[in-house]
C-alpha cells in the first residue's frame, strides 16, 4: 500500500467526454467546492467504468478521485499481486492522474513486479533487454500488461508498465 506517481500528461483520455467533460467545464468556469466535488465524482466514475472494461476482478471496489491533487484512491480486494498491479496501472495510466493511493488488499500475496515508465524510443524488446538481459523476453512484459496493452508496439511515452519477475 502506498502512493504511486504517474506522468499526469500521458494515458487514456477518459475525462474529455460525457459527465466527466461537463463537470470539468463547470469546474473551470466557476471553481466552487460544489463544481470541484462534481468533477472529482465524475472523474472517479470514469476511471471505475474504464476499469470495468478491463475485466479485472476486484471485490468491494471503491474508486475516488481528488481533483485538486489529481490523485486516485482505489480500495477493494484482489486475488493476486498481478491483478493488484494491473488495477493500479489502469487507474494511473489515465491522462490527468498524477498519483494513485493504493488501498487494495491482496488475498494471496506474492513478490511485487518492478515498474518502468516508457520514454521516447522505448519498445518492449529494449525494455526486456534492460530488465532481463534478453530482448527476446519482451512477450513476458506484454503478457504482464494485458489487457491494458493490446499490441506489443502500442506503448507510449509516459506510460507505466509492470515488469514481472522471471
Amino acid at each position: 500500500m502506498g502512493i504511486m506517481s504517474f506522468f499526469k500528461e500521458a494515458g487514456e483520455k477518459l475525462f474529455g467526454k460525457g459527465e466527466a467533460k461537463a463537470a470539468q467545464e463547470a469546474a473551470a468556469a466557476a471553481p466552487s467546492p460544489q463544481t470541484v466535488a462534481a468533477l472529482s465524482a465524475a472523474a472517479g466514475k470514469a476511471i471505475g467504468d474504464y476499469l470495468a472494461t478491463q475485466g479485472l476482478p476486484v471485490g468491494n471496489l471503491d474508486i475516488g478521485f481528488d481533483a485538486p491533487s489529481s490523485t486516485v484512491t482505489v480500495s477493494g480486494t484482489v486475488d493476486d499481486q498481478a491483478t493488484k498491479e494491473k488495477v493500479l496501472l489502469c487507474c494511473g495510466n489515465v491522462h490527468g492522474v498524477a498519483a494513485v493511493n493504493d488501498m487494495l488488499v491482496v488475498s494471496a500475496p506474492a513478490p511485487e513486479a518492478q515498474w518502468h515508465t516508457v520514454v521516447s524510443g522505448d519498445n518492449l524488446s529494449k525494455i526486456a533487454k534492460k530488465f532481463y538481459g534478453d530482448a527476446n523476453k519482451y512477450p513476458l512484459i506484454f503478457e504482464a500488461n494485458k489487457p491494458m496493452l493490446t499490441h506489443p508496439d502500442k506503448i507510449y511515452p509516459g506510460q507505466m508498465l509492470r515488469i514481472p519477475p522471471v
